[in-house]
Protein backbone atom coordinates (compact mmCIF):
# COMPACT_ATOMS: atom_id res chain seq x y z
CA UNK A 1 0.00 0.00 0.00
CA UNK A 2 1.17 3.51 -0.74
CA UNK A 3 1.70 5.97 1.77
CA UNK A 4 1.44 9.54 1.89
CA UNK A 5 3.77 11.68 0.08
CA UNK A 6 5.55 8.43 -0.93
CA UNK A 7 6.00 10.00 -4.54
CA UNK A 8 7.37 13.58 -4.94
CA UNK A 9 7.93 15.51 -8.06
CA UNK A 10 9.72 18.46 -9.38
CA UNK A 11 8.91 20.32 -13.36
CA UNK A 12 8.06 23.10 -15.02
CA UNK A 13 4.37 23.10 -15.08
CA UNK A 14 2.86 24.03 -18.18
CA UNK A 15 -0.94 24.57 -19.56
CA UNK A 16 -1.21 22.56 -22.52
CA UNK A 17 -2.67 24.61 -26.05
CA UNK A 18 -3.90 21.58 -28.25
CA UNK A 19 -5.03 21.74 -31.26
CA UNK A 20 -5.38 19.38 -34.14
CA UNK A 21 -3.21 21.65 -37.27
CA UNK A 22 -1.86 20.98 -40.57
CA UNK A 23 1.44 20.30 -42.16
CA UNK A 24 1.59 23.97 -43.36
CA UNK A 25 1.45 25.04 -39.49
CA UNK A 26 4.19 22.98 -38.41
CA UNK A 27 5.97 24.04 -41.68
CA UNK A 28 5.60 27.97 -41.07
CA UNK A 29 7.09 27.41 -37.19
CA UNK A 30 9.66 24.91 -38.40
CA UNK A 31 8.32 21.97 -36.27
CA UNK A 32 8.87 18.40 -36.46
CA UNK A 33 6.60 16.28 -35.38
CA UNK A 34 7.11 13.67 -32.03
CA UNK A 35 9.91 16.33 -31.20
CA UNK A 36 9.62 18.84 -28.05
CA UNK A 37 11.25 22.36 -27.90
CA UNK A 38 11.61 25.81 -26.01
CA UNK A 39 9.70 28.62 -28.29
CA UNK A 40 11.94 31.08 -29.66
CA UNK A 41 10.92 34.74 -30.75
CA UNK A 42 9.44 33.68 -33.61
CA UNK A 43 7.15 30.95 -31.93
CA UNK A 44 5.36 33.32 -29.73
CA UNK A 45 2.35 33.99 -32.60
CA UNK A 46 1.87 30.59 -32.67
CA UNK A 47 -0.10 30.46 -29.18
CA UNK A 48 -2.42 32.91 -30.83
CA UNK A 49 -2.60 31.92 -33.63
CA UNK A 50 -4.02 28.21 -32.87
CA UNK A 51 -6.83 29.89 -30.32
CA UNK A 52 -7.89 31.52 -33.37
CA UNK A 53 -7.35 29.58 -36.54
CA UNK A 54 -8.54 26.33 -34.97
CA UNK A 55 -11.84 25.86 -33.41
CA UNK A 56 -10.80 22.83 -31.69
CA UNK A 57 -8.62 23.93 -29.25
CA UNK A 58 -8.48 22.69 -25.78
CA UNK A 59 -6.34 23.75 -22.69
CA UNK A 60 -5.28 20.96 -20.42
CA UNK A 61 -2.91 21.15 -17.31
CA UNK A 62 0.40 19.44 -18.59
CA UNK A 63 4.19 19.85 -17.98
CA UNK A 64 5.79 16.58 -18.12
CA UNK A 65 6.48 15.78 -14.38
CA UNK A 66 3.13 17.01 -13.60
CA UNK A 67 1.36 14.68 -16.20
CA UNK A 68 3.45 11.43 -15.14
CA UNK A 69 2.25 12.25 -11.19
CA UNK A 70 -0.81 12.28 -12.13
CA UNK A 71 -1.40 9.61 -13.65
CA UNK A 72 0.55 7.63 -10.52
CA UNK A 73 -2.26 9.25 -8.36
CA UNK A 74 -4.75 8.12 -10.81
CA UNK A 75 -3.73 5.06 -10.57
CA UNK A 76 -3.05 5.10 -7.17
CA UNK A 77 -6.27 6.38 -6.03
CA UNK A 78 -4.89 7.28 -2.93
CA UNK A 79 -5.35 10.91 -2.28
CA UNK A 80 -2.34 12.56 -1.20
CA UNK A 81 0.20 9.61 -2.27
CA UNK A 82 1.66 12.09 -4.24
CA UNK A 83 3.38 15.60 -4.26
CA UNK A 84 4.50 17.72 -6.89
CA UNK A 85 6.44 21.42 -7.04
CA UNK A 86 7.14 24.02 -9.61
CA UNK A 87 6.60 27.42 -10.70
CA UNK A 88 3.16 29.35 -11.87
CA UNK A 89 2.13 32.98 -12.28
CA UNK A 90 -0.50 34.55 -10.82
CA UNK A 91 -3.32 34.19 -12.84
CA UNK A 92 -6.11 32.22 -14.71
CA UNK A 93 -4.19 29.82 -16.14
CA UNK A 94 -2.21 29.71 -12.57
CA UNK A 95 -5.45 29.00 -10.83
CA UNK A 96 -6.97 26.88 -13.01
CA UNK A 97 -3.98 24.53 -12.68
CA UNK A 98 -4.22 24.23 -8.74
CA UNK A 99 -7.61 23.53 -9.56
CA UNK A 100 -6.92 20.86 -11.71
CA UNK A 101 -4.13 19.39 -9.56
CA UNK A 102 -6.26 19.41 -6.29
CA UNK A 103 -9.14 17.98 -8.16
CA UNK A 104 -6.77 15.18 -9.22
CA UNK A 105 -5.63 14.51 -5.80
CA UNK A 106 -1.83 15.56 -5.92
CA UNK A 107 -0.36 17.73 -2.67
CA UNK A 108 0.75 20.54 -5.22
CA UNK A 109 3.27 23.47 -3.32
CA UNK A 110 3.73 25.69 -6.29
CA UNK A 111 5.65 28.40 -5.91
CA UNK A 112 3.68 31.41 -7.61
CA UNK A 113 6.28 33.90 -8.96
CA UNK A 114 4.42 37.64 -8.72
CA UNK A 115 6.56 38.78 -12.22
CA UNK A 116 5.70 36.23 -15.46
CA UNK A 117 2.91 34.49 -16.73
CA UNK A 118 1.78 30.74 -16.13
CA UNK A 119 3.95 28.67 -18.89
CA UNK A 120 1.86 27.56 -21.64
CA UNK A 121 3.08 24.24 -24.33
CA UNK A 122 1.45 24.49 -27.90
CA UNK A 123 0.39 21.13 -28.94
CA UNK A 124 0.04 20.69 -32.42
CA UNK A 125 -1.45 17.00 -33.67
CA UNK A 126 -0.98 15.86 -36.96
CA UNK A 127 -2.09 12.50 -37.90
CA UNK A 128 -2.27 11.53 -33.86
CA UNK A 129 1.50 12.51 -34.11
CA UNK A 130 2.28 15.49 -32.04
CA UNK A 131 5.03 18.34 -31.94
CA UNK A 132 5.80 20.54 -28.82
CA UNK A 133 6.51 23.68 -28.06
CA UNK A 134 7.21 25.52 -24.77
CA UNK A 135 7.15 29.04 -23.68
CA UNK A 136 8.30 28.41 -19.93
CA UNK A 137 7.51 31.76 -18.29
CA UNK A 138 6.65 31.42 -14.94
CA UNK A 139 8.42 27.40 -15.04
CA UNK A 140 11.60 29.26 -15.72
CA UNK A 141 11.17 31.26 -12.48
CA UNK A 142 11.64 28.20 -9.95
CA UNK A 143 14.34 28.75 -7.11
CA UNK A 144 15.80 26.27 -5.04
CA UNK A 145 14.62 29.06 -1.84
CA UNK A 146 11.36 27.71 -2.29
CA UNK A 147 12.38 24.12 -2.06
CA UNK A 148 14.35 24.88 0.80
CA UNK A 149 11.27 26.02 2.99
CA UNK A 150 10.57 24.06 5.69
CA UNK A 151 6.58 23.25 4.50
CA UNK A 152 8.20 21.88 1.34
CA UNK A 153 11.62 19.96 2.25
CA UNK A 154 9.20 18.50 4.81
CA UNK A 155 7.91 16.83 1.30
CA UNK A 156 11.25 15.96 0.02
CA UNK A 157 11.83 14.65 3.66
CA UNK A 158 8.29 12.53 3.54
CA UNK A 159 8.54 11.28 -0.21
CA UNK A 160 10.64 7.51 -0.71
CA UNK A 161 10.76 8.01 -4.56
CA UNK A 162 11.59 11.05 -6.79
CA UNK A 163 10.87 12.25 -10.35
CA UNK A 164 12.21 14.77 -12.10
CA UNK A 165 11.66 15.10 -15.60
CA UNK A 166 14.76 16.26 -17.66
CA UNK A 167 13.52 19.56 -18.82
CA UNK A 168 13.68 20.70 -15.24
CA UNK A 169 17.64 20.95 -15.86
CA UNK A 170 16.92 23.85 -18.12
CA UNK A 171 15.30 25.78 -15.11
CA UNK A 172 17.06 24.51 -11.28
CA UNK A 173 19.75 22.18 -11.63
CA UNK A 174 20.43 23.37 -8.24
CA UNK A 175 17.26 22.19 -7.17
CA UNK A 176 17.71 18.68 -8.31
CA UNK A 177 20.66 18.52 -7.02
CA UNK A 178 19.63 18.82 -3.38
CA UNK A 179 16.82 15.89 -4.15
CA UNK A 180 19.45 13.84 -5.97
CA UNK A 181 22.06 13.96 -2.79
CA UNK A 182 19.42 13.17 -0.47
CA UNK A 183 18.06 10.66 -2.14
CA UNK A 184 21.45 9.11 -2.56
CA UNK A 185 22.24 9.96 1.64
CA UNK A 186 18.76 8.65 2.41
CA UNK A 187 18.24 5.14 0.54
CA UNK A 188 15.40 6.35 -1.64
CA UNK A 189 15.11 6.26 -5.12
CA UNK A 190 15.78 8.79 -7.71
CA UNK A 191 14.69 9.03 -11.12
CA UNK A 192 15.13 11.04 -14.18
CA UNK A 193 13.57 11.28 -17.95
CA UNK A 194 16.05 12.26 -20.86
CA UNK A 195 12.53 14.08 -21.80
CA UNK A 196 14.10 15.49 -25.30
CA UNK A 197 16.98 15.72 -27.90
CA UNK A 198 17.36 19.36 -26.87
CA UNK A 199 18.19 18.18 -23.49
CA UNK A 200 20.68 15.54 -24.33
CA UNK A 201 21.91 17.90 -26.72
CA UNK A 202 22.40 21.33 -25.28
CA UNK A 203 22.09 20.49 -21.45
CA UNK A 204 24.53 17.56 -21.45
CA UNK A 205 26.74 18.89 -18.83
CA UNK A 206 23.69 18.94 -16.22
CA UNK A 207 22.37 16.08 -17.36
CA UNK A 208 25.65 14.24 -17.21
CA UNK A 209 26.31 15.98 -13.59
CA UNK A 210 23.03 14.25 -11.85
CA UNK A 211 23.16 11.04 -13.88
CA UNK A 212 25.51 8.79 -11.09
CA UNK A 213 22.47 9.91 -8.72
CA UNK A 214 19.53 8.12 -11.11
CA UNK A 215 18.53 5.15 -10.43
CA UNK A 216 15.95 4.60 -13.18
CA UNK A 217 16.38 6.55 -17.07
CA UNK A 218 13.18 7.04 -18.31
CA UNK A 219 13.03 7.68 -22.17
CA UNK A 220 12.42 7.01 -25.47
CA UNK A 221 14.30 5.65 -28.60
CA UNK A 222 14.94 9.31 -30.40
CA UNK A 223 16.18 10.65 -27.36
CA UNK A 224 18.09 7.49 -26.40
CA UNK A 225 19.56 7.43 -29.90
CA UNK A 226 20.39 11.60 -29.10
CA UNK A 227 22.21 10.26 -26.09
CA UNK A 228 24.11 8.04 -27.80
CA UNK A 229 25.45 10.62 -30.08
CA UNK A 230 26.54 13.55 -27.59
CA UNK A 231 28.29 10.84 -25.75
CA UNK A 232 30.16 9.61 -28.94
CA UNK A 233 28.97 5.74 -28.48
CA UNK A 234 28.06 5.44 -32.06
CA UNK A 235 25.29 3.04 -31.88
CA UNK A 236 21.86 3.98 -32.90
CA UNK A 237 21.02 -0.18 -31.29
CA UNK A 238 18.21 1.11 -28.38
CA UNK A 239 19.00 -1.93 -26.55
CA UNK A 240 22.69 -1.80 -26.78
CA UNK A 241 22.17 2.38 -25.89
CA UNK A 242 19.81 1.22 -22.41
CA UNK A 243 22.88 -1.60 -21.55
CA UNK A 244 25.31 1.47 -21.63
CA UNK A 245 23.05 4.21 -19.60
CA UNK A 246 22.41 1.27 -16.62
CA UNK A 247 26.46 0.55 -17.06
CA UNK A 248 27.62 4.83 -16.11
CA UNK A 249 29.22 5.23 -12.88
CA UNK A 250 26.73 5.83 -9.93
CA UNK A 251 27.31 7.71 -6.81
CA UNK A 252 25.83 5.62 -4.28
CA UNK A 253 26.05 1.71 -4.99
CA UNK A 254 22.90 1.22 -2.86
CA UNK A 255 20.22 0.83 -5.85
CA UNK A 256 21.50 -0.34 -9.41
CA UNK A 257 20.56 1.64 -12.02
CA UNK A 258 18.04 0.45 -14.64
CA UNK A 259 17.10 2.21 -17.79
CA UNK A 260 14.02 1.81 -19.35
CA UNK A 261 13.42 2.97 -22.92
CA UNK A 262 9.72 3.50 -24.70
CA UNK A 263 9.72 2.90 -28.59
CA UNK A 264 5.81 4.44 -29.35
CA UNK A 265 4.05 0.94 -30.63
CA UNK A 266 7.65 -1.30 -30.56
CA UNK A 267 8.38 -2.97 -27.21
CA UNK A 268 9.71 -1.17 -24.50
CA UNK A 269 13.00 -1.57 -23.53
CA UNK A 270 14.63 -2.64 -20.34
CA UNK A 271 18.14 -2.73 -19.26
CA UNK A 272 19.34 -3.84 -15.60
CA UNK A 273 22.27 -6.36 -14.26
CA UNK A 274 23.44 -6.13 -17.68
CA UNK A 275 20.25 -7.90 -19.06
CA UNK A 276 17.96 -6.27 -21.82
CA UNK A 277 14.38 -7.46 -21.66
CA UNK A 278 11.75 -6.14 -23.97
CA UNK A 279 7.84 -5.93 -23.34
CA UNK A 280 5.38 -5.52 -25.68
CA UNK A 281 2.73 -2.49 -25.90
CA UNK A 282 -0.99 -2.51 -25.92
CA UNK A 283 -1.57 -2.29 -29.60
CA UNK A 284 -4.17 -0.45 -30.62
CA UNK A 285 -5.66 0.33 -34.01
CA UNK A 286 -4.73 3.24 -35.66
CA UNK A 287 -8.55 4.65 -35.73
CA UNK A 288 -8.95 4.50 -32.17
CA UNK A 289 -5.57 6.91 -31.63
CA UNK A 290 -6.37 10.72 -30.69
CA UNK A 291 -3.09 12.49 -30.30
CA UNK A 292 0.44 10.95 -28.58
CA UNK A 293 0.66 13.83 -26.41
CA UNK A 294 1.62 12.68 -22.64
CA UNK A 295 1.80 9.22 -24.24
CA UNK A 296 5.40 9.04 -21.99
CA UNK A 297 4.56 10.92 -19.44
CA UNK A 298 1.53 8.50 -18.34
CA UNK A 299 3.37 5.13 -19.09
CA UNK A 300 6.14 6.86 -16.23
CA UNK A 301 3.40 7.70 -14.28
CA UNK A 302 1.99 4.08 -14.55
CA UNK A 303 5.62 2.55 -14.02
CA UNK A 304 5.60 4.68 -10.65
CA UNK A 305 2.35 4.12 -9.70
CA UNK A 306 3.27 -0.22 -9.33
CA UNK A 307 7.01 0.82 -8.11
CA UNK A 308 6.22 2.65 -5.18
CA UNK A 309 4.23 -0.37 -4.33
CA UNK A 310 7.37 -2.40 -4.16
CA UNK A 311 5.45 -4.11 -7.38
CA UNK A 312 8.53 -5.80 -9.75
CA UNK A 313 9.84 -4.32 -12.99
CA UNK A 314 7.50 -6.35 -15.45
CA UNK A 315 4.60 -5.02 -13.15
CA UNK A 316 5.85 -1.46 -13.91
CA UNK A 317 6.07 -1.49 -17.44
CA UNK A 318 2.43 -3.35 -17.46
CA UNK A 319 1.03 -0.75 -15.36
CA UNK A 320 2.20 2.04 -17.61
CA UNK A 321 1.61 0.47 -20.92
CA UNK A 322 -1.81 -0.02 -19.50
CA UNK A 323 -1.71 3.93 -19.06
CA UNK A 324 -0.18 5.13 -22.41
CA UNK A 325 -2.85 2.98 -23.94
CA UNK A 326 -5.46 4.92 -22.21
CA UNK A 327 -4.24 8.54 -22.74
CA UNK A 328 -3.66 8.26 -26.49
CA UNK A 329 -7.13 7.04 -26.46
CA UNK A 330 -7.91 10.96 -25.20
CA UNK A 331 -7.02 14.48 -26.37
CA UNK A 332 -4.25 14.77 -24.02
CA UNK A 333 -3.17 13.97 -20.71
CA UNK A 334 -6.26 13.32 -19.51
CA UNK A 335 -7.58 9.94 -17.75
CA UNK A 336 -11.53 8.58 -16.65
CA UNK A 337 -12.76 9.00 -13.28
CA UNK A 338 -11.03 5.52 -12.09
CA UNK A 339 -8.72 3.27 -13.57
CA UNK A 340 -9.99 -0.24 -15.06
CA UNK A 341 -6.69 -1.59 -14.22
CA UNK A 342 -5.74 -5.08 -12.39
Amino acid sequence: MASEGILLGMGNPLLDISSVVDDEFLQKYDLKLNNAILAEEKHLPMYDEMAKKYNNVEYIAGGATQNSIRVAQWMLQIPGATSYMGCIGKDKFGDEMKKNSKLAGVNVHYYEDESAPTGTCAVCVVGGERSLVANLSAANCYKSEHLKRPENWALVEKAKYFYIAGFFLTVSPDSIQLVAEHAAANDKIFMMNLSAPFICEFFKDAQDKVLPYMDFVFGNETEARTFSKVHGWETDNVEEIALKISRLPKASGTHKRITVITQGADPVVVAEDGKVKKFPVIRLPKEKLVDTNGAGDAFVGGFLSQLVQEKSIEDSVRAGCYAANVIIQRSGCTFPEKPDYN
